[in-house]
């Protein structure tokens, strides 16, 4: 029988399991605290319950584990990368960026994707499976662990697509809230997807807090069929009245990020379309000028044209700035530490 992943269970879902154990309500918080906050990788841990209790949770359940495969250390700016291998040999990636006001972690959903965005490393060889809740939450976890501080921002903008992983992704988002937890502010949570409209919609509906950001990256429906097969189930204008409804329903300011593609989106008429397109709106557009990777002949724009486009639609009155580049050095793009690592094992 296969043991069940108790890191999954909310607060709620662990009184309800401690119960069905015959033990009294106050041990499901004495547990998640273990879990959550003290971030325990063993039963034994638990010192405060008694051998036998945690003999009978060891044989019930698992506490499952991601196992640091590597980590690299950018020399350029406070970023660190991390590739954990799964307990089924599944690869998944997170980066660590510390900045003045907090660190913040950006993290994986999914071990693979299956959008296909043609610049993205993430989606070439496609999905291999969803993450679990756990699996979200373990890559916080052991983040806070290796550098021992804690972490008060998320981005869940790694490997895959948040809302094709809908429920476990949402599960995470009350969990790591959650005042029994990490307790991390929702409004300190960005999540970014490519425009699954009904997803998109539902989640207005779940009373949450969060950021989100959609991936644009074209300033017609033309352009983002050229670089987003998504694009080809849902036109813009449905993904952009999408967003109008998470903000009217959230209060919160949408970002529309903006991947830079020389030649391709980043001409004067695409940035007169760009400011047309979300004139009036509140929202803020991060241009992202694109990460090159080896796969695709994508080139990113200079520096001027990138601040050129930029001005054009600071031009308009369109908030927007350019993402700094981090981790430049150290493969920090989604997708690359993990298709590089596991190219190398191959090799050997």
């Amino acid at each position: 029988m296969d043991k069940k992943d108790i890191c999954s269970y909310t607060y709620s879902e662990l009184q309800d399991e401690v119960k069905s154990l015959g033990e009294k309500p106050f041990r499901a918080g004495q547990i998640y605290e273990w879990l959550h906050v003290k971030l325990a990788e063993d039963f034994d841990e638990m010192t405060n319950l008694s051998k036998d209790f945690r003999r009978r949770l060891g044989e019930e359940y698992e506490i499952r584990r991601l196992t640091l495969a590597e980590r690299q250390i950018s020399k350029k700016d406070p970023t660190e990368k991390y590739l954990f291998e799964l307990q089924d040999g599944n690869l998944v990636e997170s980066v660590l960026m510390r900045y003045s006001y907090g660190n913040s972690v950006c993290i994986s959903s999914q071990a693979g994707c299956r959008m296909g965005c043609r610049f993205c490393a993430s989606t070439i060889g496609g999905l291999a499976r969803n993450l679990s809740t756990s699996e979200m939450l373990g890559q916080i976890y052991r983040v806070q662990k290796l550098i021992g501080e804690r972490v008060s921002n998320i981005v869940v903008m790694g490997t895959g697509e948040p809302l094709d992983n809908y429920d476990n992704f949402l599960k995470f988002i009350h969990m790591v809230s959650d005042d029994h937890g990490l307790h991390i502010s929702q409004r300190n949570i960005t999540a970014s997807t490519c425009g699954i409209v009904p997803a998109v919609r539902r989640l207005a509906e779940e009373g949450l807090q969060i950021t989100l950001a959609l991936s644009l990256h074209g300033s017609s429906q033309e352009k983002r069929r050229l670089l987003m097969p998504v694009a080809e189930k849902y036109e813009l204008s449905e993904v952009l009245a999408a967003c109008e409804y998470y903000f009217q329903k959230t209060g919160r300011r949408v970002t529309y990020e903006y991947s830079l593609v020389q030649g391709i989106n980043d001409t004067d008429e695409d940035a007169a379309a760009l400011a047309r397109m979300l004139g009036g709106r509140n929202c803020h557009i991060n241009l992202i000028p694109v990460n090159q990777i080896k796969e695709r002949n994508f080139q990113k724009p200079c520096r001027k044209n990138t601040l050129e486009f930029k001005n054009k639609l600071e031009h308009h009155k369109i908030n927007v700035t350019i993402r700094r580049e981090r981790g430049s050095d150290i493969d920090g793009a989604c997708g690359q530490l993990r298709r590089r690592h596991t190219a190398s094992q191959k090799e050997n």
